[in-house]
């Protein structure tokens, strides 16, 4: 098996740099060895004007058998024999993959030592590769690599010239050609779509695959339209580490879309948290809390709790929304940003919530409020009534649609207020429950924390905190855009002159008696 690289040049770029990118003189032809046969590398053509590298792969059946590779299924002598003869010495698959990252690989990289500012550059390249299997055929061919950048030609290979009526084999001939592109961006497309377009692998597909697909897809496959089939099939369709990439680039493409880090996207869990965002903070510590985070609030906080030995807020709060969630009537609820899952695992005890979803945008979070429901010990009773997913309130979500209630629990606080319209309307406008919760921090309440320096926010991912003025005013508005009615809670103590810590919103959608009598 073999494909070609070509690209052109000019006197000021002469073609030739292909070998420096390489790290291959064109001058020479070299070989090396892989444990699946010996890999070729030389140029047909190096001039200054068009030079062409060219991989051949020489493919041993005998060592891929003996290494446990390209097994058959065994038994039947035809099946022992299929170990042997196959299309492997012939077609491109991910042993050319596997060559291509073994020979290139500081190509692959983006890497040269020699000139480094080729490696930045895009230039002209031709690939060719005359026989590549292709399940899916020329379209699929093209809906894969037409979008990073390529031009393709893709034609089907007959089965025989001699008989065309036999039709196409699974083979194509591939042609890609592009001007816009580094070496390092196309050989990674390889590296990906040749296995991809085969839809098998010569090799054991483990969790290590994830990282490296994600590593060598950074940059082309959260946006690619042809994602989920890409991931699928380079994970050998093994369904759990599927999802796993996708989760992954989920978040990598919310924190494209916010201009963000991953890390900042995936920030649920973090060293001072371990129940929700302010409540290991200013007297909020419940027990779930490590032994060491309790004692980091505690200093400064002795008094206060010897003289109220007050309910944690946190507790006062999950307590304040499943009333009002019995009072709404409430028995399919979204816990919306559900964090650890301390709301979801408190509503599972009450039997009147038949259906419980909680989501969040970050896997750590819901990985870690997963092992607190204890969900792959659950009984099959109790755990059809629960069920966890990723999800950004930034985007609309069709499985948010027709449940009784959603809570969005010390949520707002931690977005930027220009996107606050965008949660908005997903939750308001597209998913549209009977009754909304909205609880949040009230900033007024922050003077009595003697532990928080004034001018300070709870916690240090609150983009605001609302006086209650503020929460009404914005809630008011909300609920008139969208046909709620909407009231108001104290959550904790309720402080004659600065409020309650947390104040809490009721939306409840207005009947059609309600809101054609406001229209008229």
């Amino acid at each position: 098996m073999f494909l070609t690289i070509s690209t052109t040049g000019t006197p000021e770029r002469p073609a030739t740099d292909l070998g420096f990118l390489l790290h291959k003189h064109p001058d020479k032809a070299q070989a090396f060895s892989t444990s699946y046969g010996k890999a070729h590398v030389l140029y047909p053509e190096a001039g200054p004007e068009r030079c062409t590298a060219a991989l051949l792969l020489e493919v041993d059946a005998v060592a891929l058998v003996r290494r446990g590779k390209g097994k058959g299924r065994g038994g039947a002598p035809d099946a022992a024999l299929a170990q042997y003869v196959n299309d492997r010495p012939y077609a491109a698959s991910s042993l050319l993959a596997v060559a291509l990252n073994d020979v290139f690989s500081s190509a692959m990289r983006g890497h040269c030592k020699a000139r480094p500012e080729l490696a930045e550059q895009a230039r002209p390249l031709r690939v060719e590769i005359p026989a590549l299997p292709a399940r899916g055929g020329p379209d699929l061919v093209g809906k894969l690599f037409a979008p990073l950048g390529w031009t393709v030609t893709a034609e089907a290979v007959a089965l025989d010239t001699e008989f065309p009526e036999w039709g196409d084999s699974r083979y194509v001939r591939l042609v890609l050609e592009s001007e816009s592109l580094t070496l390092a961006e196309a050989l990674r497309h390889l590296y990906v779509l040749l296995p991809v377009l085969d839809d098998a692998k010569h090799y054991w597909v483990s969790s290590d695959e994830v990282d490296k697909l994600l590593r060598v897809g950074e940059g082309w496959l959260p946006d690619h339209p042809e994602q989920k089939l890409i991931t699928s099939r380079y994970l050998s369709r093994r369904w759990s580490l599927t999802r796993q990439a996708m989760e992954r680039l989920e978040l990598v493409r919310l924190a494209e879309a916010d201009d963000s880090e991953v890390e900042a996207i995936d920030n649920a869990v973090d060293d001072t948290e371990s129940e929700t965002e302010s409540d290991t903070e200013n007297g909020e510590t419940e027990k779930g809390e490590t032994e060491g985070q309790a004692e980091n609030q505690a200093e400064g906080q002795a008094e206060t709790r010897a003289e109220e030995k007050a309910t944690p807020l946190a507790v006062l709060r999950r307590e304040a929304i499943i009333a009002a969630l019995k009072d709404s009537g409430a028995a399919r609820v979204l816990d919306l940003g559900c964090g650890q899952g301390q709301l979801v695992q408190a509503l599972l005890k009450d039997v009147r919530f038949t259906e419980i979803v909680g989501t969040d945008v970050s896997m750590r979070a819901l990985t870690i409020a997963s092992r607190r429901l204890k969900l792959d010990r659950m009984g099959e009773r109790q755990a059809s009534r629960v069920q966890l997913f990723q999800s950004s309130l930034a985007y609309t979500d069709n499985r948010l649609k027709g449940y009784d209630a959603a809570v969005l629990s010390e949520v707002i606080e931690h977005l930027d207020l220009p996107r606050l319209p965008a949660l908005e309307y997903a939750v308001f406008g597209a998913a549209r429950p009977r009754t909304v919760l909205v609880t949040t921090p009230n900033v007024e309440y922050n003077v009595r924390w003697e532990t928080l320096p004034a001018g300070h926010v709870r916690h240090g991912d609150h983009r605001f905190e609302w006086t209650r003025e503020e929460f009404r005013t914005w809630a008011a508005k909300v609920a008139e855009r969208h046909g709620y009615e909407v009231g108001f809670v104290p959550v904790g103590p309720d402080d004659p002159e600065v409020g309650p810590p947390t104040q809490m919103a009721v939306f409840k959608q207005r009947n059609t008696d309600e809101k054609e009598a406001k229209a008229a």
